[in-house]
């Protein structure tokens, strides 16, 4: 069973307008690696060109950040949900 990630709105023209899709990866950075190669145009979305995540962007392992565990290399188990999560910004 793979692990289903949240696409957010702003990301989903990148994935033919999928708001979730399913992959198997081991840990997040090998998950990102697994989205950017199937759909290439969220390469730089998520990820700078060291392969770190963008400070703008939030990634979450069945809703708790992946900060607070062990970064790109938080484990993933079948049946995970993992969120990509842009900050927003406006107001005033």
């Amino acid at each position: 069973m793979p692990v289903t990630v949240y696409i957010p709105t702003p990301f989903r023209r990148a994935t033919g307008n999928r708001g979730r899709v399913d992959l198997e990866a081991g840990d997040v950075g090998q998950l990102l690696d697994r989205l950017e190669t199937t759909y290439t145009d969220l390469k730089g979305l998520v990820r700078n060109e060291q392969g770190d995540v963008h400070p703008h962007v939030n990634i979450y392992v069945n809703n708790e950040a992946i900060e607070d565990r062990d970064g790109l290399g938080t484990r993933l188990r079948d049946g995970d949900e993992v969120a990509i999560i842009p900050a927003l910004a406006g107001g005033r």
